[in-house]
């Protein structure tokens, strides 16, 4: 089994325990292996280092974690690299919803106005951080879950020569929900997705070996309550494809945007409601004579970026296991450019990702992708090299904004709110 030092930005997170107890549950297939978790928040960092620690102990894990808050320590001889961090928190996550809201606009985490200011955000610390990867670790991969994943790994393809594979349960896990939604079995299902991350749809849809659709066909006859499971199976029907949950911000845009503008609190607001809880909860598991998360006061459940961990299981020790992964296209989906960071099933190895070739997004929305693949690499180059003209270019060319003189005023309301997380040349 694989002994290696991965270094993971963003361990001092909410989401780090379950992190952790991802590794420990497949600590078999890393034994001797070393985590060291990356902080700004000092305080933080210790709290999940001693869980971790704790953790380990009461599973008997052949795993070892430290902590650090200076990067190139961390990264110092690494072979690999995990990135899940949030600049500015759920504070900037909460005005990059509310802000858009004010104009009429969707903002969301990596949709619209808010999900550009998230990748800006970004890429400005990931610039500084494959910079550093290149001097103290080269060869290294970078295993990234920073949102948005697509855009961020995107830009590191473009301009890095850091090996990228940016990583995301959606493809595994949408066509499970929408089976559920129809009152099916979600262990049944048997689904393949491709096209971009938050914007991918089926390829493939079987339930014990026949066609899904016409069973969501079927349950939407009979009456399915819930009108968002309603509207999104109708969508998937509708297109014979089912989709990711997120392109309910696309085709159902206004119905989306009045249910955000009615509701009293955004979904990062509900979050920073929760945190001290989650804090409070990890504080206590120190103590614990056998610390266990509880899903209902950990950040994300027990278990966090549990493909992450699958995917370098497969890597490092060189199982050639099939995974969803963004990487670049080489081919692999006819309908992109061959430099487009697509989502895809690619074979994992010691040779890293590569996507399997042959696939066709399907014909209904391949205009909506398109689009957003345009969009997908403009944000990339504004957030890594580009000036403000440039980054109001890409803006204007996301679906949910469209009109340049919506995008003005979101650019500059966004931009002089985020301020201390943008460089300069975007002010």
């Amino acid at each position: 089994m694989a002994s290696i030092k991965l270094a993971y930005i963003g361990g001092g997170s909410t989401r780090a325990p379950g992190t952790v107890a991802s590794f420990i549950r497949q600590s078999e297939k890393f034994a001797g292996s070393e985590i060291v978790l990356l902080d700004l928040d000092a305080g933080r960092l210790d709290l999940v280092r001693r869980l971790a620690e704790r953790m380990i102990e009461a599973c008997g894990a052949d795993l070892r974690v430290t902590a650090t808050t200076d990067r190139e320590a961390a990264l110092q001889g690494c072979d690999g690299v995990l990135s899940s961090f949030r600049p500015g928190g759920f504070e900037a996550r909460a005005l990059d919803e509310r802000i858009p809201l004010s104009h009429g606009a969707i903002g969301q985490e990596t949709q619209g106005a808010g999900g550009f200011f998230m990748a800006l955000r970004a890429l400005h610390v990931t610039r500084g951080l494959v910079s550093d990867m290149a001097r103290l670790c080269p060869g290294a991969t970078l295993f990234n879950y920073t949102n948005p994943v697509n855009i961020v790994a995107q830009a590191v393809a473009d301009h890095s020569d850091v090996p990228v594979i940016s990583l995301c349960e959606g493809p595994i896990v949408f066509p499970l929900e929408l089976a559920e939604m129809a009152g099916l079995d979600p262990a049944r299902v048997r689904a393949t997705m491709v096209g971009l991350n938050h914007a991918c749809w089926s390829v493939e849809a079987k339930y014990d070996g026949e066609p899904l659709l016409p069973l969501l066909e079927r349950a939407l006859e009979e009456g399915v309550p819930d009108p968002w499971d309603r509207r999104l199976l109708h969508l998937a029907v509708t297109m014979d494809s089912l989709p990711a949950s997120y392109m309910k911000y696309y085709f159902y845009e206004a119905d989306m945007l009045a249910e955000l503008r009615a509701r009293s609190t955004t979904r990062a607001q509900d979050i920073l409601a929760e945190v001290p809880d989650y804090w409070a909860h990890y504080r206590e598991q120190v103590q614990a004579p056998e610390p266990t998360l509880d899903p209902a006061r950990s950040r994300g459940g027990i278990f966090e970026l549990e493909v992450a961990v699958d995917v370098m299981d497969a890597m490092f020790n060189d199982r050639g296991e099939v995974w969803p992964c963004n990487v670049v296209n080489g081919g692999a989906i006819a309908d992109f450019p061959d430099g487009q960071v697509v989502e895809v099933p690619c074979l994992v190895d010691r040779r890293g990702a590569r996507p399997l070739t042959g696939f066709r997004v399907p014909p209904p929305v391949r205009g909506l992708l398109d689009a957003l693949g345009e969009y997908q690499q403009l944000a990339a180059d504004a957030g890594w090299h580009g000036s403000r003209q440039d980054a109001l270019r890409a803006l204007v060319n996301n679906p949910l904004v469209r009109t340049l003189p919506l995008a003005e005023r979101l650019y500059d309301d966004l931009a002089r709110a985020h301020r201390p997380y943008l460089p300069e040349r975007l002010w």
